[in-house]
């Protein structure tokens, strides 16, 4: 199995449970399952990280394009795919707003779920889908829902770190 990690997975790892400071296990686990092929992300989300002025911009520049992966052409394809599923997308059988369907397009989430799709990769973030929410929104698309549109499993980073075996122990 492969998985596609979300910026807000190490965003959040970055500012709350695995900082660098106290948990840099979380880190080399990254590495480690990136050396066996497992863990990966893409350009556009490296690109969105590095813009940042943090340690994690900093980490993610050092990554480079054999974790943060270029756009390939089976990639160019799913985008296809992809843009017209979000754009029959709805919630409660109302559309989505122009404003989040073009927000969407543009973002780094957009090619994550592209590529995880051509290649049969599994995306990993925080977000929740709007799926049983108490307040759906139109004026964001998420990643789960996103998706599951399209046929590509989705999981949270706790999920990833249980069903590859992680362990960051003292």
């Amino acid at each position: 199995m492969t998985y596609l990690i979300d910026s807000d997975v190490l965003i959040e790892a970055k500012d709350r449970h695995y900082a660098f400071d106290f948990c840099p296990g979380f880190w080399d686990w990254i590495l480690q399952q990136h050396v066996l092929r497992v863990v990966f992300s893409v350009k556009a989300i490296g690109d969105e990280l590095k813009a940042g002025n943090d340690q994690l911009a900093v980490w993610t520049a050092k990554q480079g394009s054999k974790f943060f992966l270029p756009e390939d052409a089976k990639t160019v394809a799913a985008m296809a795919v992809v843009a017209k599923a979000v754009s029959n997308m709805t919630v409660n059988k109302a559309p989505y707003t122009p404003a989040a369907l073009n927000q969407f397009m543009s973002s780094g989430d957009y090619r994550l779920i592209s590529h995880a799709k051509a290649h049969g990769h599994v995306v990993v973030t925080h977000e929740v889908g709007q799926k049983g929410s108490n307040q759906p929104s139109l004026k964001r698309l998420k990643i789960p829902d996103v998706c599951n549109a399209v046929g590509v499993d989705c999981i949270s980073p706790f999920r990833l770190l249980r069903d590859e075996g992680a362990k960051l122990v003292i």
